[in-house]
């Protein structure tokens, strides 16, 4: 079990970065990304804190843990500035907040942050063809979820990704201890959206090469 979409207390999430790498530790998980929301009034504060606690549970425990961030509710134009930001300061995983159907996201925050070359473009919601196109080109990921308030459009972005080509990956978004999953279940929400063997493995293995980065 690989998953790059989580959150600690550092934004909205219940747990410590510690406590949440060890639950999913217990949980089966090989690697986690922890992937706190971020904008202007926190960037400078989550990002050595991430960096910092990822780095200490990397040292002593099995879990590979990635320091992330989440970029969520930005402006459209300083998103290409936060990604170049991010990188500068050692982020390893960065994830754009796509525009799910459950948030008053911005229109055009999915291209924006395809083109900004986020690594996984969560939940984007009713996703245009042209925007998966793009993210094929830009090998940006994008995410199917397990999270009951965005997983809504989880069967459309499967069905674009699928057709054109644009490379998928599945993550929890996870906030509390009850969002993990284990390697059981992800089978079974796969399967449930129609996935065959083969497209599983090829999501697995998205998400290990997103690790390896």
């Amino acid at each position: 079990m690989i998953d790059l979409h989580t959150h600690s207390l550092l934004s909205d999430g219940e747990l410590l970065p510690s406590e949440l790498a060890r639950r999913a530790e217990a949980k089966g998980y090989e690697a986690i990304g922890i992937t706190d929301h971020v904008d202007a009034s926190n960037i400078d504060f989550v990002i050595p804190r991430i960096i910092k606690a990822c780095g200490m549970i990397n040292k002593y425990w099995k879990i590979k843990v990635i320091p992330g961030i989440e970029i969520s509710h930005a402006p459209i134009e300083e998103i290409k500035n936060f990604v170049r930001y991010a990188r500068k300061k050692g982020i390893k995983l960065i994830v754009g907040h796509g525009e799910t159907l459950s948030e008053p996201v911005i229109k055009g925050t999915n291209k924006a942050y395809i083109e900004a070359g986020v690594d996984i473009l969560a939940h984007p919601g009713m996703i245009s063809v042209s925007d998966v196109k793009l993210a094929k080109r830009k090998k940006v990921n994008l995410e199917i979820t397990t999270r009951k308030n965005h997983l809504k459009t989880n069967r459309h972005v499967i069905n674009l990704a699928v057709k054109y080509g644009a490379n998928l990956v599945l993550n929890t978004d996870t906030h509390s201890p009850n969002d993990l999953i284990d390697n059981k279940y992800k089978y079974y929400f796969l399967k449930k959206l129609n996935l065959n063997m083969l497209q599983i493995k090829k999501i697995e293995n998205n998400s290990v090469k997103l690790i390896k980065c």
